[in-house]
């Protein structure tokens, strides 16, 4: 006789059900409940995933509230762009008999395409070619350090 049973009907298995009785809505944290948790998080030796758990957190929602704690933007701010009056002068005219008329038409002095910002008595002059991102850090750090 062999020890494998080969009927069609299995044997009732002992099953798990779990009844959810609650909405299942987004649970909400008081700022001072926040505030303990993220307490918790910053003492000696405390390890955030654990402290996490322990409330039925995940720790990136720990780590944002450290963030907001600390002053830090969760989110990156959208850069608006910022306009600052430009100021054009119009060269003298030159007086009729000076002209003289050039041979060959020039494609643009060494100035041509040149954009000039003053920050607190700094002059950068950004020229044909520059990279935006490099010219954005440069203003950035002029900026910060005015």
């Amino acid at each position: 006789m062999s020890t494998l049973d080969h009927t069609l009907k299995p044997e009732p298995a002992v099953r798990r059900l779990e009844v959810i009785t609650g909405t299942g809505r987004r649970r909400r944290f008081s700022d001072d409940d926040k505030a303990r948790i993220v307490e918790e998080t910053l003492a000696p030796g405390a390890v955030v995933s654990e402290v996490a758990r322990r409330h039925g957190l995940t720790p990136q929602q720990v780590f944002t509230w450290r963030r907001q704690a600390r002053g830090v933007p969760v989110v990156a701010p959208i850069e608006t762009t910022q306009f600052v009056p430009a100021v054009i002068e119009a060269p003298a005219p030159e007086p009729a008999c000076q002209r003289v008329r050039p041979s060959r038409r020039r494609r643009g002095g060494d100035d041509a395409g040149v954009i000039e910002v003053e920050i607190d008595g700094v002059t950068v002059r950004v020229g044909r070619g520059a990279e935006a991102k490099t010219v954005a850090a440069v203003l950035r750090a002029l900026k910060s350090g005015a």
